[in-house]
């Protein structure tokens, strides 16, 4: 699987799971240099806190288009040193 976003591969790995839809890519398959820390946070019910990044590729910025969970709940454990992408990011074979 690749994700793609502005014409560049962000991430591409053949060991991605599915979570309710979402590859989630293995941290260690990510090009960290499209990557920009972001303050955003949210909750989900059963995986506990997300973080995000933004993406940031030749000027141009995506906000908050990766979110992973740092400390996922033992639920969610799955997700750990994992991260998935939206908001206009392609994810695909």
């Amino acid at each position: 699987m690749k994700a793609v976003w502005g014409g560049k591969t962000i991430a591409e790995s053949d060991q991605t799971i599915v979570v309710e839809g979402n590859h989630y890519f293995p941290l260690e398959s990510v090009n960290r240099k499209y990557l920009k820390a972001s303050d955003t946070t949210s909750i989900c019910h059963w995986k506990g806190k997300a973080n995000y990044y933004d993406l940031k590729v030749e000027g141009k910025t995506n906000k908050d288009a990766v979110w992973y969970y740092a400390e996922p709940t033992k639920a969610g454990s799955m997700v750990k040193n994992r991260v998935a992408f939206w908001n206009g990011v392609e994810v695909k074979e």
